[in-house]
């Protein structure tokens, strides 16, 4: 057993081992403060599989000031801020247009949702293989990680990652389209 000072230690020189045991160290504990928060299991998943992500990611450059466990716990809460700050962004936007002119925009509606639902075909089509099978199955068929992991074969961790890395791929790609239709419709 490390300490997280070591744990840290041997991050920052790329040992994976390392990050693992921080992962099954503190997963659970970051999703529950999540949790406690936004009683919503697949939004706390993706919060937590990000700071994991950009833990990996940043692991050279990190520089802890308060200790491992308040950067992880502070981490779970700007990342909880931010989800509601995008909440309250998209109700603040659907409030918006139901007080807009009432005149009929349903072409103009349809056209856009063709638009917006050929465009997340085409990201879910860019995922490699097996993102793309495991994002298919979790997201279209309503599959659990577990049945996922069982059917595929693959850890539940694995899983995870696939859906961690689609779920980041695909809002990076439709913030784009949605950013323009907000240009659009308060034009």
């Amino acid at each position: 057993m490390h300490t997280d000072d070591e744990l840290v230690l041997f991050l920052k020189q790329g040992e994976a081992g390392s990050f693992n045991t921080i992962y099954g160290r503190y997963w659970d504990k970051l999703f529950d403060a999540a949790y406690k928060r936004l009683h919503n299991t697949e939004i706390c998943e993706e919060i937590v599989q990000e700071i994991f992500i950009k833990l990996w990611e940043k692991r050279a450059v990190l520089k802890l000031t308060t200790g491992l466990q308040n950067y992880l716990y502070t981490a779970v809460k700007y990342n909880v801020i931010d989800h509601y700050r995008k909440q309250l962004l998209q109700d603040n936007f659907i409030s918006a247009n139901k007080h807009r002119s009432e005149q009929d925009n349903s072409t103009e509606d349809n056209i856009f949702v063709n638009d917006l639902k050929i465009h997340l075909e085409n990201l879910i089509n860019a995922l490699p293989g097996k993102c793309k099978n495991v994002y298919e199955l979790s997201r279209l068929q309503h599959k659990s990680n577990k049945e996922i992991a069982v059917l595929l074969n693959i850890s539940e961790k694995t899983v995870e990652g696939h859906l961690t890395k689609a779920l980041q791929h695909i809002r990076l790609g439709i913030s784009d389209v949605l950013l323009l239709s907000i240009f659009f419709v308060l034009k």
